[in-house]
C-alpha cells in the first residue's frame, strides 16, 4: 500500500509499505493493506513503518490519518525526531 507522510513544510516518507502503526487518540493502532476506510485523528507519538526492505519510526505531533482504497495519508502539525 502506498503511505504518504506530510507536514505543511515537507514530505516525510513517501512510498511502499506492509504495514503502518500510529497513536491514535484512543490508542495505537495498525494499517495493513487492504484496511478499511478511515479518517482519524493522531496524536503525538511514534510511527512505525515496515516496508520490503526493512523497518522506519518517525517521532510525529498531532495531525489526521485517510485510509482509502491502500493509500494511507497522514497529514502532521511536524516531525519531532527522525
Amino acid at each position: 500500500m502506498q503511505l504518504d507522510i506530510l507536514t505543511p513544510e515537507l514530505k516525510v516518507f513517501s512510498g511502499e509499505v506492509d504495514s503502518v502503526q500510529l497513536c491514535g487518540t484512543n490508542g495505537k493502532f495498525e494499517v495493513l493493506n487492504n484496511h478499511t476506510p478511515m479518517i482519524t485523528s493522531i496524536i503525538e507519538g511514534t510511527v512505525k513503518i515496515k516496508t520490503s526492505a526493512g523497518k522506519q519510526e518517525f517521532k510525529l505531533k498531532s495531525g489526521i490519518v485517510e485510509v482509502l482504497k491502500n493509500n494511507v495519508s497522514v497529514l502532521t502539525e511536524g516531525v519531532v525526531t527522525v
